[in-house]
């Protein structure tokens, strides 16, 4: 895309400071639509070393009100974001509905300069490239504007700029080593820059390239861009998006109602299992944190059908530094105003440490789809999104376990009535579980279709038969230290 830019005939003088001022105002009252349709916008500048976009950004968020627009500036990770996946601290830093995120540096500085410096061979940059695809695709579908700007220069007038910069004592600064080397061989870099943009240059995520030589022109492009984009989406955003075909490899999936609950353990058997396999666990549990290999936890599972004290036998094996119980409810307020897998990204473990999750991202097409939290368009598209999340999941180096606990209805009752009638455990019910335990039907299928599309070969779905609990716990124990195990030995 670089190499066959064409740089368009600029305004200039009293004409480009007329339109500039027009536009400037049109931002400004901007915020009241987005506010009034929750629209969020990430807005990504990226491009040449001394090319402006400091300096540009700052012009352009003078035209927004200050309470309506966060900016980051992702330079070198941290050790605690090395130890996160890929696109972490990029998820966790896109904006609520309604309001503006200006990233200065995105995913892009990140893989193209690992790229270019040989630290990333071409199997990892072209599988990084698919991952960046699909977040700013699943961003888009579900109601993000994505802008992105590459801010060009010629390698004359870049030297130039840093030349300056270089001579001044206050301005020094702004020269990093990088921005020398890419003028150094800027020849390579535009090939591997164009080659990106090229790469992720998606129609609903489509990248502007600024004739970054006159910074009034550059502003001038990017808001007419930005506005133009806003008010198309304004007029689009009820638009239903297209579902995905899954391309994920699935491992065959039983139906619920086929899966014999007639499971039991003794007491006796009960006592040394446990024994057995929570020694096991807490062995394999500094294995992990010695590999740096993290370990995610997912359960879900019918009211009253034992999760907690599934989890209780887990954690108990488990040094408490190292791991972290994660019970999930309805999402607060700021939650609900982000892409649903945020609160997931940000609750992710470091590399050596494990997560477990009580309930899970699997709500979207569970209780979300039955309760009518989301439309259809939104838990059918999800299938295809949580594949891809838990794929990434996997890419990074994690161990994805999925737990179902099942049980029977007449079970879930027995157990409901306990609970009812015991005091002490009475906080355990709700009338929220009597209610949807009235939809059992329709929760049946939707779980029965959940496990079907998301049983993939690399996070695959264990049911636990739970009508025993004592077994169940023993059945989870055990496939968990058989999958860390394969873990550590590959």
């Amino acid at each position: 895309m670089l190499k066959d830019y064409i740089k368009s005939e600029r305004l200039e003088g009293a004409e480009l400071d007329e339109k500039l001022q027009r536009l400037r105002t049109e931002l400004l009252t901007m915020h009241v639509k987005l506010k009034e349709h929750q629209i969020p916008i990430l807005v990504i500048f990226e491009g040449w070393g001394a090319a402006g976009k400091g300096s540009v950004l700052g012009r352009i968020i003078k035209n927004i009100d200050p309470r309506f627009f966060k900016v980051a500036t992702m330079s070198v990770k941290t050790e605690e974001e090395k130890r996160k996946p890929f696109l972490y601290r990029h998820f966790v830093k896109i904006p609520e509905a309604g309001k503006y995120m200006f990233l200065e540096g995105s995913w892009m500085d990140e893989v193209t300069g690992e790229y270019l410096q040989g630290k990333m061979k071409e199997e990892e940059y072209q599988r990084k490239l698919r991952s960046i695809r699909q977040f700013e695709r699943q961003l888009t579908d579900n109601g993000y504007i994505v802008l992105k700007f590459f801010f060009h220069i010629e390698e004359k007038e870049q030297r130039k700029r840093m030349k300056h910069l270089l001579e001044e004592k206050q301005t020094r600064w702004r020269v990093s080593d990088e921005d020398l080397w890419q003028n150094h061989h800027y020849d390579r870099c535009l090939e591997v820059y164009s080659s990106y943009l090229r790469e992720t240059n998606q129609s609903q995520a489509p990248w502007y390239i600024i004739d970054a030589e006159n910074k009034k022109w550059a502003e001038c492009s990017i808001l007419d861009i930005m506005i133009n984009r806003i008010n198309v989406e304004l007029s689009n955003h009820a638009r239903a998006v297209p579902i995905l075909q899954n391309m994920f490899p699935l491992r065959k999936t039983e139906k619920l109602k086929d899966i014999s609950l007639d499971k039991s353990i003794t007491e006796e058997e009960y006592k040394v299992e446990l024994d057995k396999y929570q020694k096991k666990l807490s062995k394999l549990h500094n294995d992990l944190y010695r590999k740096k290999i993290p370990v995610i936890i997912a359960y879900e599972g019918w009211d009253a059908a034992g999760k907690g004290g599934n989890i209780k036998r887990i954690a108990g094996a488990l040094d408490p530094r190292g791991y972290e119980v994660h019970p999930i409810a309805s999402p607060e307020p700021h939650e609900k105003a982000r892409h649903y897998l945020w609160r997931f990204f940000t609750r992710l473990p470091k590399t050596g440490h494990i997560a477990i999750f009580d309930r899970t991202w699997y709500g979207r097409v569970m209780v979300e789809r039955i309760e009518g939290f989301c439309s259809e368009n939104d838990w059918q598209r999800a299938y295809n999104e949580i594949n891809e999340f838990e794929r990434e999941l996997t890419d990074w180096g994690a161990v994805v376990i999925k737990f179902w606990v099942q049980i029977d209805k007449e079970v879930q009752l027995a157990r409901f009535t306990e609970r009812q009638n015991t005091p002490e455990k009475q906080w355990k019910i709700t009338e929220e579980d009597w209610r949807n335990r009235e939809k059992w039907d329709l929760y049946e299928s939707a779980i029965d279709e959940m496990l079907q599309k998301t049983n993939t070969t690399t996070a695959p779905w264990y049911v636990l038969e739970s009508n025993d609990k004592k077994y169940a716990r023993i059945k989870a124990l055990k496939i968990l230290t058989k999958e860390i195990e394969k873990a550590l030995n590959k």
